[in-house]
């Protein structure tokens, strides 16, 4: 299981598979399943590292989170070259917000929804 330890806990209900759960913090409470190994570990991991962990431990099926990153696809090369199955959760839909190339536009936009919201209308117009 690749998803972060918050989600791991849902994969109680198929106690039947063996996991193997690797996260940075400790996986508290464990999963209240039968067998499962603990890695604790920070990637990024090359993709030859994570081949071996593959083979190691007999990993049939790779369950993760599309990050939407480079840092974590290492996993996901070795799966497919080993052709070990993937399983991807998309990645939630993220609010439509406002953003900035630089600091600099930033620092606009502020400036914008300041003058706005404390001087009101007529100030953004010049008035």
């Amino acid at each position: 299981l690749a998803l972060g330890r918050q989600e791991v806990a849902a994969f109680e209900a198929a106690p039947q598979h063996h996991y193997l759960i690797r996260s940075v913090d400790p996986v508290e409470p464990r999963l209240a399943v039968p067998d499962a190994t603990y890695l604790l570990a920070r990637g990024p991991f090359r993709e030859a590292d994570e081949q071996a962990l593959l083979l190691e431990h007999h990993i049939d099926v790779v369950v993760s989170k599309n990050s939407g990153g480079e840092a974590t696809y290492g996993k996901i090369a070795a799966a497919r070259a080993l052709g070990v199955e993937v399983v991807m959760i998309r990645r939630p839909t993220l609010p439509d917000v406002a953003s900035a190339e630089t600091v600099e536009a930033l620092a606009a936009m502020v400036d914008h929804l300041l003058v706005g919201h404390l001087l009101g209308p007529a100030a953004e117009r010049g008035v």
